[in-house]
C-alpha cells in the first residue's frame, strides 16, 4: 500500500521525500516542512521521528541526515515517516523559538490547525505523528554541556508509562530522565493517544556534536532492530534513570570551576563547583544536598550571582 506524507509518497519497497504544506512566509510564499516516507518491502509497525521542534537544536537533524541513507526499504519491515526540520521559521535563523509568534514548539501540542504558526506546525506533525505505532521526537540540551539522555515525560501514572520507559531502553543510549514532562510536548500529547513516544536529548552543544549524533544514530537502529523494522537481536541493557532535577546557581560572581565532570556520581558534602576571581582567589563553593549523577552544566565560565551553573540527576536507580 502507497503511503503519504505531505507530497512524499512511497509504495512498498521505495522511499520518497517531499514537503509538507504548514502555511505562508510573510511574503505570501508557501512554506513546507522536510518529510520523507521510508516504506518498507514487508508489512510491520510504523514509527514517525521528528527533529528541531527547538530550531536551535540541531542534534536531531544530523542523526536524520546520516540515519536515511542507511535505510533500504527492501530490507525494512513497516513504515518510517520522518519530518526531518519542524520549528521551520526558527531553524532558519538558527534561534530556540519559532520568531513568528515567540513561542517554544515543544510546547504547543496537539496544537490547532487555525491557531498560530506554532500551533498549525503542531497540528500538522501531530496529525502525522499519530499515524504512528511509536514516536521519537529528537532533541538536544541547547547551549549547555549535557549527557546523551533518553526522556519519557508521560509520568508514572500514565498507563504508557511502562510503554515508553521500554522505548527508552530500546534507545539505549544509557540514561534516562523518568519526569512527567510540562504540557504541550509532543512526548506528553502522544501517549495520550496511545502512542509510546520519547525524547531523545543528544547531548548539548552550539551547532551539532558529533559524538552525539552517533549515538542517536546508534540508538534510532536499536529501535528499528528491537521493534523488527530491521533484522537484527537487539536485547535491551540496563539503563541509568533519573526521576529529577537538582539545579544549583552561583553563590557570587567570576569564573566557575567544575569540580565534577558529566556522568559523576555526586555524594552530599561534595563539592560541584567553585568560583574564584580572574585571578584565581576564591569566592564561592557550592556542595552537593543529596546524592545524584552531574547531568547538565553550563558551557561558559562567567556568572554573575544566582546564575545557573548546572544540574545533578537525582532520584538515581537502574532499571
Amino acid at each position: 500500500m502507497t503511503t503519504t506524507l505531505g507530497t512524499a509518497s512511497a509504495g512498498p519497497g521505495e522511499i520518497d521525500t517531499g514537503r509538507l504544506e504548514v502555511g505562508e512566509t510573510r511574503d505570501g510564499s508557501p512554506f513546507g516542512l522536510p518529510v520523507a516516507v521510508i516504506n518498507g518491502d514487508s508489512p510491520g509497525r510504523t514509527l514517525y521521528m521528528q527533529a528541531a521542534s527547538d530550531g536551535d537544536e540541531l542534534n536531531g537533524v544530523g542523526v536524520i541526515q546520516r540515519v536515511v541513507p542507511q535505510l533500504d526499504p527492501a530490507e525494512l519491515s513497516g513504515t518510517i515517516l520522518i519530518v526531518g526540520i519542524v520549528n521551520y521559521h526558527a531553524f532558519q535563523v538558527a534561534e530556540h523559538r519559532n520568531p513568528i509568534d515567540d513561542t517554544k514548539m515543544n510546547r504547543a501540542y496537539p496544537g490547532n490547525e487555525e491557531g498560530t504558526s506554532s500551533e498549525r506546525i503542531a497540528a500538522a506533525t501531530f496529525e502525522a505523528a499519530t499515524r504512528a505505532d511509536l514516536i521519537l521526537d529528537l532533541h538536544q540540551g541547547s547551549t549547555s554541556r549535557m549527557l546523551d539522555e533518553v526522556r519519557v515525560r508521560c509520568g508514572k501514572r500514565h498507563r504508557l508509562h511502562e510503554q515508553c520507559l521500554e522505548l527508552a531502553k530500546a534507545f539505549g543510549c544509557g540514561y534516562v530522565l523518568d519526569q512527567k514532562g510540562p504540557d504541550g510536548q509532543l512526548a506528553r500529547a502522544a501517549p495520550d493517544e496511545g502512542i509510546p513516544t520519547v525524547d531523545p536529548e543528544l547531548g548539548g552543544a552550539v551547532g551539532w556534536d558529533e559524538e552525539s549524533i552517533r549515538t542517536g544514530v546508534e540508538g534510532v537502529f536499536n529501535v528499528l532492530q528491537y521493534f523488527n523494522f530491521l533484522e537484527g537481536d537487539q536485547s535491551l541493557e540496563p539503563q541509568t534513570r533519573a526521576g529529577g532535577f537538582e539545579q544549583y546557581g552561583a553563590p557570587a560572581g567570576g569564573l566557575v570551576t567544575m569540580r565534577k565532570e558529566l556522568g559523576d556520581r555526586v555524594r552530599p558534602g561534595e563539592t560541584i563547583f567553585e568560583v574564584t576571581t580572574p585571578f584565581g582567589d576564591p569566592k564561592g563553593e557550592v556542595t552537593a544536598d543529596g546524592d545524584g549523577i552531574l547531568w547538565r552544566a553550563r558551557r561558559l565560565p562567567q556568572v554573575a550571582t544566582g546564575e545557573y551553573v548546572c544540574s545533578v540527576g537525582t532520584e538515581i536507580g537502574e532499571y
